[in-house]
């Protein structure tokens, strides 16, 4: 703002009060150098504030990086793609059988039966933890016991063991998916054998299919338990 002769206003109201020399001095010094303080009056941030301010910078740039991570597909995505079911020509039970061999030769590592030097002795108190927290996939298994008399006699190499069924593929090439509740499987084990020696008796074992209703990645450390079932 300035007066008719383009004098600032404040310079034109000092100039009443001082000399000239002294009015322009004051209002360089005080009016236009003034210093300007942005946030004269804003109290210094305590450590509360400053640790909550860092906590929000950092569940921000958690929450950015969240956002660029692909997220998994969920079960209903999987089922549309078909991503858990066997192409049609792969249900052929000749491609199984290599995973079959593969199996028998784990079962026998982890129940101590590649020494050929050294006795054995498999019984349900010392193997049975072992055999309840043992991968499925590739076991020759029999249906011995069921409520479904239908299921009875059902063979076939397992390839997807699901936390409530056993999907085996059969002689036939069909696979069909066993419940294991109310089912007793059998499998057998052969025993290593020298050359010249006569071939021994495989080991056969019978299972509950309730002692196997979990994922076989979640039966690393469930405990094994030993008990009836009168109703099979």
């Amino acid at each position: 703002m300035t007066d008719s002769k383009g004098t600032p206003f404040a310079q034109a109201l000092l100039g009443r009060a001082f000399s000239p020399d002294t009015a322009a001095t004051h209002y360089t010094e005080r009016v236009i150098k003034r210093p300007l303080n942005i946030r004269a009056t804003s109290p210094t941030p305590s450590a509360r504030a400053v640790r909550r301010q860092t906590l929000h910078e950092r569940k921000q740039e958690q929450q950015k990086r969240s956002k660029n991570k692909p997220r998994p597909l969920s079960a209903a995505q999987k089922r549309k793609l078909c991503l858990n079911e066997i192409p049609k020509e792969q249900q052929k039970y000749a491609i199984y059988e290599p995973l079959h061999s593969l199996w028998v030769g784990y079962m026998r590592e982890i129940l101590g039966l590649n020494d050929a030097e050294r006795a054995v002795h498999v019984t349900p108190n010392a193997s049975g933890q072992m055999l309840a927290s043992a991968d499925m996939h590739g076991a020759l298994l029999s249906v011995v016991r069921s409520r479904c008399v239908s299921r009875v006699g059902l063979e076939g190499i397992v390839v997807r063991d699901t936390r409530f069924t056993f999907e085996i593929i059969t002689r036939r090439n069909v696979v069909k998916a066993v419940p294991k509740e109310h089912t007793v499987f059998r499998f057998e084990i052969p025993l290593p054998a020298k050359e010249g020696e006569e071939v021994k008796k495989p080991l056969v074992f019978e299972i509950f299919g309730e002692q196997f209703q979990t994922r076989a990645a979640d039966r690393a450390n469930k405990k094994f338990r030993i008990h009836y079932q009168p109703d099979l």
